[in-house]
């Protein structure tokens, strides 16, 4: 992709993820994740209606009017983007393939972050870790991910979600908020996942195309796995291939769900062909109504 190109994309994608997350998402965002405690701000006179523990002592006796101590909430926080970029990530059949749909959504929860001061960094993974760049703030280092997600391009085709989970435990110490994008077809993550949820607040987020749920009866297809490129032959108008393709479909979702929550992992679902706004706000409203 040409500089000038690439430029004008993450323009366009900087202009509606901004305004989305100054819209919708940031305060809910907020509400979602506290930061790590209370701080000392500072004190005032007190008022009407201050709790009575509240009151500093010292500086009522000093100056023979009552004081309340006034405490701000301690953000800094961390949240680490883990995203998948093998190539069944550009698998799609609507208008946005779901490598567009994580680079939107990937910048919302970014943006949203950065308005609420806090660090942002990426992970970027294929069956190993293409790149990582470490948290940072600022809308410079948010524009860098962004452009990271448009145009890098992974040496390997494979998945491994267990080696992105290894790496990303490893690499942070400090607890995070990690959202991990993903079909999650791959399989074998489950271990390195409880690892994660136990040390951060992890989410899920599944990626996956409405085509990918049932297959129409359209013949005989080429079917290729664009992790291994294996090309196979699929007879559509078999009903019994199709009911067994959405058997397939339907246990490989219940594995998923039950692993997530086995791993006491919140998770999103977000369908291409649908908008990510809806599923993202359901889920920050889920957790505020948890805390």
């Amino acid at each position: 992709m040409e500089t000038s190109e690439l430029i004008k994309k993450v323009r366009k994608i900087e202009i509606k993820t901004r305004g989305l997350s100054k819209q919708i998402f940031s305060g809910e965002y907020h509400s979602a994740f506290k930061g790590r405690g209370m701080a000392f701000s500072e004190v005032r006179e007190y008022q009407a209606g201050d709790e009575i523990r509240t009151i500093d002592w010292n500086v009522t006796a000093r100056t023979s009017a009552p004081y309340v101590k006034v405490f701000e909430e301690e953000r800094e926080l961390i949240m680490m983007l883990i995203i998948d970029i093998s190539a069944s990530e550009n698998f799609g059949t609507s208008e946005s393939q779901k490598k567009d749909i994580v680079t939107e959504l990937s910048a919302v929860l970014a943006f949203s972050a950065l308005q609420n001061n806090d660090k942002i960094g990426l992970i970027l993974f294929s069956d190993k870790v293409e790149k990582y760049i470490p948290p940072k703030k600022g809308k410079s280092h948010v524009l860098r991910i962004i452009r990271e997600l448009i145009e890098f391009k992974p040496t390997n085709t494979g998945t491994s979600i267990s080696e992105a989970l290894k790496y990303f435990n490893n690499v942070t110490k400090k607890r995070s908020i990690a959202f991990i994008v993903s079909d999650f077809i791959d399989s074998d993550y489950f271990h390195d996942l409880k690892i994660a949820s136990k040390k951060h607040d992890t989410i899920a987020v599944q990626i996956f195309d409405k085509t990918e749920t049932e297959i129409p009866n359209i013949g005989l297809i080429k079917v290729k796995n664009p992790e291994t490129n294996q090309i196979n032959l699929f007879d559509t108008s078999s009903k019994k291939n199709r009911e067994i393709y959405s058997q397939w479909w339907e246990n490989k979702m219940n594995e998923i769900t039950t692993s997530f929550k086995k791993a006491k992992v919140d998770f999103v679902n977000i369908r291409t062909d649908e908008s990510y706004i809806t599923p993202l706000q359901k889920f920050f409203k889920k957790r505020e109504s948890k805390r």
